[in-house]
C-alpha cells in the first residue's frame, strides 16, 4: 500500500462532537474559548491548554511548536519561554502570530492570529516564578518572557463526519468584533 492510500485509509474526525450552542456567540472570542477549552477538559482531553505557535523566521518561512497556554483574556492570549529561544528571536523580528488548538475526543478546534507583545519584566518573572524549581533551574534573571498575542482574527471549528463543519469567526473591528458563522465555501476565509 502506498503512502498516500495508507493515509487516506486512516480514520478522521472519530471523536463526539458536542451539540450545536443554541445560544448565540458571544460579542468576544475570549468567553467562547473558556467554555470550549472547559468542555474539552470536562470530556477528558488531555492537555486541553497545549497548543501550536506559529511564527516565522528571518527568511520567511513557517515555523511551529508546541506549548502552553498561560491565561487567555482581553489583555491576550499569553504563553512564555526562554529569552534565547528560535521564538523569541522570531517574534522580536516580527511581532505576530498564531495559535493553534485541536482537541480530538470532541471535534473541535481553535484558532487565533495577530500581533505580539512582550508583557512587562515583572509579569515574566511572576510567570517564571510560578514554574516549578525544575523548570526554572538554568533560567537566568531576565531570561524568561511572557507574550501576549492580540488577536484579530479567531476562529472556532466544530468538525463533522459529514463534513459541514462549523465555524464561528471573530473579526476586531475599530468598534469591538464581528462575529460571523460562514455557512458556505465561498464565505469561509
Amino acid at each position: 500500500m502506498t503512502m498516500a492510500a495508507w493515509l487516506r485509509s486512516l480514520p478522521s474526525l472519530t471523536g463526539t462532537a458536542p451539540l450545536p450552542d443554541a445560544a448565540p456567540p458571544p460579542d468576544a472570542p475570549e468567553p467562547l474559548f473558556e467554555r470550549w477549552i472547559r468542555a474539552a477538559v470536562d470530556a477528558g482531553v488531555a492537555e486541553a491548554h497545549g497548543a501550536t505557535l506559529s511564527t516565522v523566521d528571518a527568511d520567511g518561512i513557517p515555523d511551529a511548536r508546541v506549548l502552553i497556554l498561560k491565561d487567555v483574556g482581553p489583555r491576550g492570549w499569553a504563553f512564555a519561554g526562554p529569552r534565547d529561544s528560535a521564538k523569541a528571536e522570531q517574534l522580536a523580528a516580527r511581532s505576530a502570530a498564531a495559535l493553534t488548538f485541536w482537541w480530538p475526543p470532541v471535534l473541535r478546534s481553535v484558532r487565533v492570529r495577530g500581533r505580539v507583545n512582550e508583557a512587562s519584566a515583572e509579569e515574566s518573572a511572576a510567570d517564571l516564578a510560578a514554574r516549578s524549581a525544575a523548570a526554572r533551574d538554568g533560567i537566568t534573571p531576565g531570561g524568561w518572557v511572557l507574550w501576549r498575542l492580540i488577536p484579530d482574527r479567531v476562529e472556532f471549528w466544530e468538525g463533522s463526519p459529514d463534513r459541514r463543519h462549523r465555524r464561528t469567526i471573530y473579526r476586531r473591528t475599530a468598534d469591538g468584533w464581528q462575529v460571523s458563522t460562514p455557512t458556505t465555501e465561498s464565505e469561509r476565509p
